[in-house]
C-alpha cells in the first residue's frame, strides 16, 4: 500500500483534522526543512505549527476565566445551582466586587 507516511496528512481538511495529525505535521516540517530545496513549504509548516502552539496559550487563558461560568451555567440548567450562583459567578468573571452589580 502506497502513502500513509505522514499519516495521511494530505488529508487533513479542517482544524480538528489537524491538531489530530499535530505529530505528523512536525514530521513533514522537518522532512521539507531536510529535503534542502523545499525550505519555503518547510517555514509554512512550521508557521502552522507555531499558530497552533499560539492558540493554545491563547485559549487555555481564555478557558480559565470562563471556567467557572460554563460551570455556573451547566449546574443551573441541571437544577443543581440556582440562577444566582450564575450571576455571582458572571460577577466574578467580569471583576464586578459591586453587591449592586450582581
Amino acid at each position: 500500500m502506497s502513502g500513509g507516511s505522514f499519516n495521511y496528512l494530505c488529508h487533513a481538511f479542517d482544524f480538528e483534522d489537524l491538531v489530530g495529525k499535530r505529530g505528523s505535521l512536525e514530521a513533514m516540517a522537518t522532512e521539507l526543512a531536510s529535503l534542502g530545496y523545499a525550505q519555503d513549504a518547510a517555514r509554512e509548516t512550521e508557521e502552522l505549527l507555531v499558530m497552533f502552539r499560539q492558540w493554545e496559550v491563547r485559549a487555555s487563558v481564555r478557558v480559565e476565566r470562563l471556567r467557572e461560568v460554563w460551570k455556573a451555567v451547566e449546574w443551573w440548567r441541571s437544577s443543581d445551582y440556582s440562577e444566582d450562583q450564575v450571576r455571582e459567578a458572571l460577577a466574578e468573571y467580569r471583576g464586578d466586587t459591586n453587591e449592586e452589580a450582581r
